[in-house]
Order: structure tokens, then sequence, then C-alpha cells
């Protein structure tokens, strides 16, 4: 009996080794990025919803809407910051101290203060906090801003526009 059972043993443990031995990245779907601390002197961009120029932050508000009111912005919408892939005066840069970057939001119509989302790391999706206020329609700004900042420090902005929507009233 032993010897019927040992060479079903040895075919599994051929098979376990057989699989291990092939590389993970065989039974990958997408390439996924490995966060990297962020440095001096550094190029960076922005993104916001995935996109690092006309982005869209989607609001929820309670219609009819009114000029000037605020909402909340939905969830499972994001802010991000990666290496840029060619040095450029465009690109944001961390300067000479820098070790972390920061987004913060501007809307030209709300009279309330957003925290920063802070990032120390490139590749890192954060999300947009859904207890921030935004204007329920119109353009905004999200700057990201090289911490602690230096001379040689430059900014990124991704141009947004908020975009309702519609609840019901």
């Amino acid at each position: 009996m032993l010897r019927t059972i040992r060479p079903r043993y040895t075919a599994l443990a051929a098979l376990v080794l057989a699989a291990a031995a092939v590389p993970s990245a065989a039974f990958a779907t997408s390439p996924v990025q490995d966060p990297l601390p962020i440095g001096p002197n550094q190029s960076f961009i922005g993104l916001v919803n995935g996109v690092s120029s006309d982005a869209v932050i989607k609001m929820v508000c309670p219609s009819p809407l009114t000029v000037g009111e605020t909402g909340h912005p939905l969830a499972g919408q994001t802010v991000e910051v990666e290496t840029a892939l060619t040095v450029s005066t465009v690109d944001g840069f961390t300067g000479s101290a820098a070790t972390e970057i920061e987004a913060i939001f501007n809307a030209p119509t709300t009279s309330s203060v957003n925290p920063p989302v802070v990032f120390s790391g490139y590749f890192i999706q954060e999300p947009i906090p859904t207890t921030d206020v935004f204007p329920c329609s119109g353009p905004g700004v999200v700057s990201f801003v090289p911490l602690p900042t230096s001379p040689t420090a430059r900014g990124y902005a991704v141009s947004v526009t908020f975009g309702n929507i519609t609840t019901g009233s």
C-alpha cells in the first residue's frame, strides 16, 4: 500500500515545485508599480482621477442648484503623484529639500478650508476626502506642492472642473 501512495505524493510534490518555479509575473494581468519614496531633485506630475490636466471631480449636490452652492465629492475619486517620464519646465520639481508632496484643493467659491492630502511616495492613489467641501459646479485647481520647500522647488497644478451628480430635491 505504501508503494502506491508514494508515487502519488512524489508526482504532487513535483507539480508544486514546478508551479513555484514559474515567475509570478506570468500570472499578472497588469503591471503594478511599487511606491517610490519622494526625495530631493526629482521631477513629478500630479494626477486627479488618473489625469494630469482637465480633470473632473464629481460632486454630490441636491437639486435644484443655486449659484455658489457647495457639496461633497463623490466617493471613489483619487489624487496621486508620479515621477515624470521626461524632465520639463512644466513638471513639478521637488527641489533640494522635499521629501513629501501635498495636494491642495483650490476652489474659488468655497469658504471652508480643506486639509491637504500629503504624499511621502510616488504611485500611491489617495482618496479625495468625501468630507471636503467644493463648489457643486465650476472650475478649480489641485496644486501639488513639494515640502519642505526650497528655492529650487516647483509645484504642479492640475486644472479641474467640479461636476454635479444630481441627487434629487
